[in-house]
């Protein structure tokens, strides 16, 4: 059972007096003790970004003692990062409190480079089965893939328990899950949160949320209160240098002990001048201003916002906007019914219409400056988009970084497109994409905003995490209260301390390939790594089921080995290699086709790669004649 809390009003309290440098021998929270005890609203009220609420008890009032001190918590909070924390993407945290459950995001990563044929790879939820009831919520904090993209797979495993967002979010999960299942998106029980100011009960947990800044729409921070600590998690975040920067200040009201989840693939940024929205949207406009032929723009298609500006800004000096791939329309298609972007009918055309409007008219946004093989910018400049052709007068922008691993992808497509046009712009260039990830000093002014007892970086590598618990150290931020998770660490809060459990939980990589969830497992993916490494040889013979001698020539097919035409001696070696390893030395014995294969495996493998140093697969097929 769900139930939302409505903000009540409050008089102004002041600073938290209870924080303590010493958590160890820390002395109760004294608090006046109600005539009438009555469940209490744990996290009462925000007033513009001031955090403000009674004397900060974080669970029923039933629970304190006659003595006003909060009385030790039976119960022990269990945070488990099923991933996350050793890569970027994947995101998914489980907390758990007795009997109930919270999780928060579930994310997909993207395959690296020895994965051939995976499309992306999902959190491994064994650690949920059987306890699918006890799940009273699952909450996104924004809809970047790496934060929903395994909601449409997730949610069904786990029985549709109740999902909790913020409208595009939302929207975009409910999008997902219709391209992926057709009708799915009626299953949902989803939970809007219109306002930070929601307060929601999930069993034990009390969940309030909080702003943030993020490069997507309706992203938001968490707060998760239970007895034994209070969860505060930004998700993905940073802390911008304009006027109207978000400041987080206020969550150090929230009593102790405080723990805060911070994402920090930032830790290794040192620089000093970080690059203002403002700046970045004054130098696209620039470019999209004074372009002398068509502009084409890269960018993320859940860069929703800043999609939106341009749109706009392409209105305002009369030039007209297409988009191209499949998540842009889609996303851009959402916001508009979300009213989030707002332009002519006129402004936005189809991609088939590009070449129907002067070029210095027409603004391209499409998706792809990862150099994804079948994303719109790739198809572009390799001359497979069927409206676009590249010409020398283009303007090509990379609004977008690099993500770890792409690097080598992102250089080929640069190159190709310099050798097309003459006007290529990216960060190295010109600041032309802002990041939705603070740098190092960001990450140390959020732990001296929010004062938190106990710290866990998350979400990225995990050198990143090592790095980060340095920052927060750099600060006087007390080694012994840093923790830093691996996948399937559990780690767990009691009477104002943690330990972090000696077993980990099954965090193993879930494939998926095609309609396929789980079914390519380890040694799949090693067979492919070899088949793409050394390729295959199939041998094929037949074998006299009664004497076991050989009958014909054998059969030799390469795959990915050899060009067999322009290796003909090599293939008559194998061939009377295969000869002499299938000659049966006793006749009296029926042959065996088992033992037949595993000698051509073994000696054929051999033979092969003292001739070539290599190691195909070989298949062979052994037909009893």
């Amino acid at each position: 059972m769900v139930e939302k809390i409505q903000p009540k009003q409050q008089r102004r309290g002041g600073p938290n007096r209870h924080h303590r440098n010493n958590f160890q021998n820390a002395k109760p929270i004294q608090t006046k003790t109600p005539e009438t005890p009555k469940p209490l609203d744990s996290f009462d009220r925000f007033r513009g970004k001031i955090f403000r609420r009674r004397d900060m008890k974080i669970h029923d009032e039933s629970k304190t003692s006659q003595s006003g001190s909060l009385t030790s918590s039976n119960e022990t909070l269990r945070v488990i990062p099923i991933g996350g924390c050793e890569e970027v993407g994947r995101n998914m945290t489980v907390f758990e409190y007795g009997n109930d459950i919270i999780i928060l995001d579930m994310g997909i990563q993207f395959p690296e480079e020895d994965m051939p044929g995976i499309d992306y790879i999902i959190p491994n939820i064994s650690y949920l089965r059987g306890k699918e009831k006890n799940i009273r919520a699952v909450i996104f904090s924004h809809g970047h893939l790496d934060h929903i993209g395994a909601a449409q797979i997730l949610l069904e495993k786990l029985g549709y328990p109740p999902v909790v967002g913020r409208n595009f979010t939302l929207a975009m999960i409910k999008k997902r899950m219709e391209d992926y299942a057709p009708g799915s998106a009626k299953k949902l029980k989803t939970i809007l949160v219109k306002t930070i100011n929601d307060r929601f009960t999930f069993g034990k947990f009390k969940i309030g949320f909080f702003d943030i800044e993020h490069s997507i729409m309706d992203a938001v921070g968490v707060i998760l209160g239970t007895p034994s600590g209070n969860i505060i998690h930004p998700g993905d975040w940073t802390i911008s240098t304009g006027s109207e920067r978000v400041t987080y200040n206020h969550l150090s009201k929230i009593p102790s002990p405080r723990i805060l989840m911070l994402e920090s693939l930032g830790a290794t940024d040192f620089r000093t001048d970080p690059v203002s929205d403002k700046e970045m949207y004054a130098n696209l406009q620039m470019l999209i201003d004074k372009a002398p032929g068509r502009v084409i723009i890269g960018t993320f298609s859940s860069q929703i916002k800043r999609v939106g500006k341009l749109i706009e800004y392409a209105e305002k000096i009369g030039k007209k906007v297409a988009l191209e791939g499949f998540s842009m329309k889609s996303n851009v298609e959402i916001a508009q019914t979300l009213g989030y972007i707002k332009v002519a009918k006129n402004t936005l055309i189809p991609i088939n219409e590009v070449n129907n409007i002067p070029d210095e008219k027409v603004v391209i946004i499409c998706t792809g400056a990862q150099g994804e093989g079948n994303a719109a910018l790739s198809r572009i400049v390799a001359d497979n988009h069927r409206f676009v052709r590249l010409k020398k007068k283009d303007t090509i922008i990379f609004s977008s970084s690099v993500i770890p691993g792409n690097e080598r992808t992102v250089q080929r497509l640069k190159d190709n497109l310099y050798r097309k046009c003459d006007n290529v712009i990216h960060t190295n260039l010109m600041d032309v994409h802002v990041s939705g990830h603070t740098n190092a000093a960001g990450i140390k002014e959020i732990i001296k905003q929010i004062k938190p007892d106990f710290f866990i970086p998350v979400y990225a590598n995990h050198y990143f995490l090592k790095e980060a618990a340095k920052r927060a150290v750099e600060i006087g931020f007390p080694k012994e209260r840093i923790i830093v998770p691996d996948n399937g660490s559990v780690i767990e809060f009691k009477d104002k301390q943690f330990k972090v459990a000696e077993n980990k939980i099954d965090t193993s990589y879930v494939f998926v390939d095609g309609l396929g969830v789980g079914d390519v497992s380890q040694i799949v993916l090693r067979d492919r790594q070899v088949l793409a490494e050394d390729g295959m040889i199939v041998v094929i013979v037949q074998i006299d089921n009664k004497t076991g001698k050989l009958i014909g020539s054998p059969d030799i097919i390469s795959r990915g080995f050899i060009f067999m035409k322009e290796h003909k001696d090599l293939i008559e070696a194998t061939r009377q290699k295969v000869r002499d390893i299938t000659t049966d030395k006793d006749s009296k014995t029926e042959a065996d086709p088992d033992d037949i294969k595993n000698s051509l495996r073994n000696e054929l493998g051999q033979f092969l790669f003292q001739k070539t140093q290599r190691r195909p697969m070989i298949l062979p097929v052994v037909i009893e004649v």
